[in-house]
């Protein structure tokens, strides 16, 4: 069996009833008549469970009752206009007595949805009669239940007048029938069926409390990011050896070749002024050589604070003019929020009561010990709470009002939760398109309540699961096990991050990475120079040797490429690949195959028909060699049934990177070559 909860194919939409009155549950007692117990979409703590425009969300909930009767289980849903619409559930096929359904969510803002169960009589009697009748048992009884059921059918007013007179002449019918056939023909009657299906004769209904689902823009849940520093891109070497910084200006060049690589947002450093008090020099040191320009993150000096603009690129006007010539190449841009202060920001002298004080009077510096960052100062939010909140949030309406409606915060797992639950509720609050992205690399019950408390995206674990297993664990948890509230951002590197298995895995752990993060997850990210497969790090470190965060990068794009020396041809291809294919704008569909090489990963993602806006339905597979050192030959083994395929049945694959096209069954040979093409990404053709 495959990783994956039970498919189910979206269910109809069936004609909106109120549920009758449930009876009142006694006094002290919490369970309904019909059992709904653990109900999903859910977040631990009663956050609000999130998607996006056109995400497929999948509904759950456990229902039973005593006996042998059946029940039936509905969805009803209320759209933020206030529209319903009526779903009915179906239990999974594991005896779990578990009730899903697969639902696409197509606009924006808050939805409410409410579980409803209800004895299904019709569907109770015809199961027996099916069963007794042959066997000659209670023949006459059934006869006259089924008549009594069809008739009080027929007598209810909200059925069309086509349905009442079907049913009518059914019960009269069965009155009349003298060996039980017309009651057994009845009981598997198709028409009667349906007419049920979408108006249960139903009694003893209950219903459980109706909850909040909200949908946000499809860019919070979908898209391919694009990070560089500004001041790298268009600066150049004076002939006295110096380094003149880019602008706003130089750096709008660069946007049309992120665009034409696919991606749709391009992110940005920080971009204030920097401090000149304890300024990191080259590779994070602590001597300032003369033209060091200091680390982005240490923000403020005399020319201002986070609400304004390095003067080396540019003034406000160039900074909205980079926003309009990204807009106009089809990218949005991300600003990174750093809620941090370099000793010489307007804050320091304005509100020292947002900073520690020590003992001898001086301000705490920055730490992750043993490292201590020198040239920035964290902010305390619990000595004047009111007021930091406040601030915080003007910082943040200012650069909104410039264009910007992404953030990327840094170290937010640094801040209150509290504080982050209310400054993203309330700049939502004022403007729902505003997402914002969590970068903390930190404890796994904080990265989930930073995503539970309201962050759109966050940074996950990626970065550093590299083997089979480790991807396989971990692609089966955000797609399944979090991913009612938490949206992973599958970057395949930082500007502080540069992995062993980047630094020693040459060019085929740049290619086996890019194409695991934006097949696995609809949001993944690059950092500029990940293109150039720039692998030397600093000795000791997990971060790039001449740090692009203390000083310019001089990189000329064009010339690799037209060496063939760069990635962005298959950036290119993939992006094109993402935006071809509906089922990988998807998180919830992830589904894990097995190969017989432990480091043979094979996954695929499926979108039915019914989601895809094409009338046939999206499958892609996956298989990647995920040992950049080696040549593997092994055998890969899939759930078709995931696709509609039967076992041994066979179809066509065609792999999108290769043109390649094969016959494929459950069972297939496969060689990858890490040093050639690692990964195959393999579209299914089934006709269907």
């Amino acid at each position: 069996m495959s990783t994956r909860p039970t498919a189910l194919r979206s269910p109809a939409q069936i004609p909106s009833r109120p549920l009758a009155d449930p009876a009142p549950t006694p006094e002290g007692l919490r369970t309904a008549r019909i059992p709904l117990l653990d109900p999903h979409p859910h977040v631990p703590g009663g956050f609000v469970p999130k998607a996006v425009v056109g995400e497929v969300v999948p509904f759950r909930v456990v229902s039973f009752r005593e006996g042998h009767d059946i029940i039936g289980v509905q969805l009803r849903l209320t759209a933020p206009d206030g529209s319903e619409t009526l779903h009915r559930l179906r239990p999974l096929l594991d005896g779990t007595d578990t009730w899903a359904a697969e639902i696409a969510l197509d606009v924006q803002g808050t939805w409410s949805f409410r579980f409803e169960s209800f004895a299904d009589d019709f569907a109770t009697w015809a199961h027996a009669a099916e069963l007794k009748i042959p066997a000659g048992v209670d023949v006459d009884v059934m006869a006259a239940l089924g008549a009594d059921l069809l008739a009080r059918a027929a007598a209810e007013k909200d059925r069309p007048a086509a349905e009442r007179k079907t049913l009518r002449a059914a019960a009269s019918a069965l009155r009349e029938d003298q060996d039980g056939a017309r009651a057994f023909a009845a009981s598997i009657d198709p028409e009667l069926a349906r007419i049920f299906h979408d108006r249960p004769l139903a009694s003893l209904p209950s219903g459980d409390d109706a909850r909040a689902l909200l949908v946000e823009r499809r860019a919070a849940g979908v898209g391919a990011w694009y990070e560089f520093f500004p001041r790298s891109e268009g600066a150049k070497r004076l002939k006295d050896g110096s380094i003149k910084s880019g602008t706003f200006r130089t750096a709008a060049k660069r946007l049309p070749a992120v665009a034409a690589m696919g991606f749709d947002v391009i992110y940005l450093v920080p971009i204030h002024p920097i401090g000149t008090t304890n300024r990191k020099g080259r590779n994070n040191t602590l001597t300032t050589e003369p033209g060091d320009p200091g680390s982005p993150y240490a923000i403020g000096a005399a020319e201002g604070g986070h609400d304004a603009i390095h003067p080396d690129l540019g003034k406000p006007a160039d900074f909205r003019a980079f926003v309009r010539a990204a807009q106009e190449e089809g990218l949005e841009v991300a600003l990174d929020l750093a809620l941090q202060a370099s000793p010489d920001h307007p804050w320091v002298h304005e509100h020292p009561e947002w900073f520690t004080t020590l003992p001898d009077g001086s301000i705490a510096y920055a730490e992750n010990p043993p490292k201590k960052y020198q040239d920035i100062y964290p902010l305390n939010f619990d000595n004047d709470p009111a007021g930091s909140y406040q601030e915080m949030l003007r910082v943040v309406q200012h650069w909104v009002s410039q264009g910007v409606k992404i953030f990327r915060v840094d170290n937010p797992h640094t801040k209150p939760l509290q504080f982050w639950e209310w400054l993203i509720a309330t700049v939502n609050a004022a403007d729902p398109d505003v997402i914002f992205l969590a970068e903390a690399f930190t404890r796994p019950a904080v990265m989930r309540a930073l995503a539970a408390v309201g962050f759109q995206q966050s940074y996950s674990y990626f970065t550093w699961r590299n083997t089979k297993e480790e991807l396989e664990e971990f692609l089966t948890s955000i797609s399944h096990e979090t991913s009612d509230y938490m949206r992973p951002n599958l970057f395949v590197n930082t500007h502080d991050i540069l992995t062993e298995y980047l630094q020693f895995g040459g060019r085929a752990a740049y290619k086996i990475r890019a194409c695991i993060a934006a097949t696995a997850g609809p949001v993944y990210g690059v950092y500029a120079g990940y293109e150039l497969f720039e692998n030397v790090a600093r000795p000791g470190s997990e971060e790039n040797i001449d740090n692009e965060k203390y000083e310019y990068k001089l990189r000329d794009w064009d010339a690799a490429e037209a060496a063939g020396d760069s990635l962005a041809p298959l950036l290119r291809r993939l992006n094109s690949i993402r935006r071809e294919h509906p089922a990988l704008g998807q998180l919830r569909n992830f589904s894990a195959h097995w190969s017989d090489d432990d480091a043979v990963l094979v996954y695929s993602k499926h979108l039915d028909a019914a989601f895809t806006g094409t009338g046939t339905s999206d499958t892609i597979v996956v298989v990647a060699n995920v040992d950049p050192h080696s040549v593997r030959e092994t055998t890969v083994h899939l759930d078709t049934t995931i696709w509609g395929v039967a076992p041994g049945d066979s179809f066509e694959v065609e792999d999108l990177i290769t043109g390649a096209v094969w016959t494929w069954t459950d069972h297939n040979y496969v060689r990858l070559d890490a040093f050639s093409e690692p990964v195959h990404i393999l579209k299914v053709r089934t006709g269907s």
